[in-house]
């Protein structure tokens, strides 16, 4: 099973940006080219295929896409492969946040 992160501004008091914009998560990962901006997140089974509308940052890493998702100003990410570990507190750390099990 996958652990379920979010990287979050709401432990911060003193921030004024507690939400986290699509507009900067938009310009930050402009920036990273193994990024992709997706309004969909398609989940192919064998039996099945699941469509889920929202705002999707898409890491392609060694043929594999990992999403980075946009809700409510919190961006969530599943670690079902450890090198998104790194790759999730570098987006943390460029958007002043923190990261947090949920």
């Amino acid at each position: 099973m996958n652990q379920r992160f979010k990287i979050t501004r709401s432990l911060q008091k003193n921030n004024a940006e507690q939400q986290i914009s699509l507009e900067e998560c938009k310009a930050y990962f402009a920036s990273k080219r193994e990024f992709t901006y997706s309004t969909v997140l398609n989940i192919v089974r064998a039996e099945s295929t699941m469509t889920i509308e929202g705002d999707f940052f898409m890491w392609e890493h060694e043929g594999q896409q990992y999403p980075f998702r946009l809700y409510m100003g919190e961006l969530y990410v599943a670690i079902s492969n450890e090198s998104i570990v790194p790759v999730m507190m570098e987006v943390a750390s460029h958007l002043h946040a923190d990261i947090v099990e949920g």
